[in-house]
């Protein structure tokens, strides 16, 4: 269960995770101690997976992001799970989210430019298993992008 301070550490480390130890306890107002205790507490019983650094999509050469539905011409565990893999080794492929509604799976896609996302299409997402209909929704502006939850 988490307690406030918990939560004020996980709110710090979300917006800043380079930060010391030492500036994680001022900022939480902890021994330098009990703040590393508590971390390594929050990171082993996996409320923190891990870090990151935020990188510019547009500085290395992949500014186009889209999002794709995907309809599978059959439901079955089996499809799912081979479709689940497949994606997995698709680097292109930055979230994949099985949904309920008149799709099965939304795509988060990163490419160059939308003759990539065609070349992308064509080679990789409609020769996975069971894909039967895909809809493309490039974006035309990225109003809000943010990995931070609410505590």
């Amino acid at each position: 269960m988490l307690d406030n301070i918990d939560r004020t550490i996980l709110r710090t480390i979300q917006s800043n995770g380079r930060m010391t130890n030492q500036e994680l306890a001022n900022r939480c107002g902890l021994s330098p101690s009990a703040c590393f205790d508590r971390f390594k507490r929050l990171r082993d019983t996996g409320y923190i997976k891990g870090f990151t650094a935020v990188l510019d999509p547009s500085k290395l050469d992949q500014p186009l992001l889209i999002f794709v539905e995907v309809l599978l011409d059959r439901t079955s565990r089996n499809l799912f799970s081979q479709f689940s893999e497949a994606v997995r080794r698709v680097p292109e492929i930055l979230e994949c989210h099985m949904v309920a509604g008149g799709f099965d799976y939304l795509l988060k896609v990163r490419v160059r430019d939308m003759a990539a996302y065609r070349a992308f299409l064509a080679d990789s997402l409609v020769e996975m298993p069971g894909v039967r209909e895909t809809r493309t929704y490039p974006v035309l502006e990225e109003v809000k992008n943010s990995a931070e939850l609410l505590i």
